[in-house]
């Protein structure tokens, strides 16, 4: 039996799928990774026992949280 299907390079490389996110997901995915080890670095600024000043308890994760609402809305958003 002969095959018919031509799996040559060509045609396999324009089947392929585009990637799934645009340029724009992926640069504001790296901004939001930035801002969540910011917030994590804040957190280590804290001179207060326990980490438990205004750095380590309120600013600190709060940017953190920023930046996991920040990628959460960059993985939804549209091409």
């Amino acid at each position: 039996m002969k095959n018919t299907t031509n799996n040559t390079p060509t045609e396999q490389t324009g089947n392929q799928e585009a990637l799934p996110f645009g340029k724009s997901n992926y640069t504001l995915m790296i901004v939001g990774i930035v801002l969540i080890f910011a917030g994590f670095f804040i957190m280590t600024l804290d001179k207060e026992e326990f980490g438990f000043g205004f750095l380590g308890i309120t600013l600190g994760p709060a940017i953190a949280f920023i930046g996991f609402i920040f990628q959460f809305y960059t993985i939804f958003k549209k091409k």
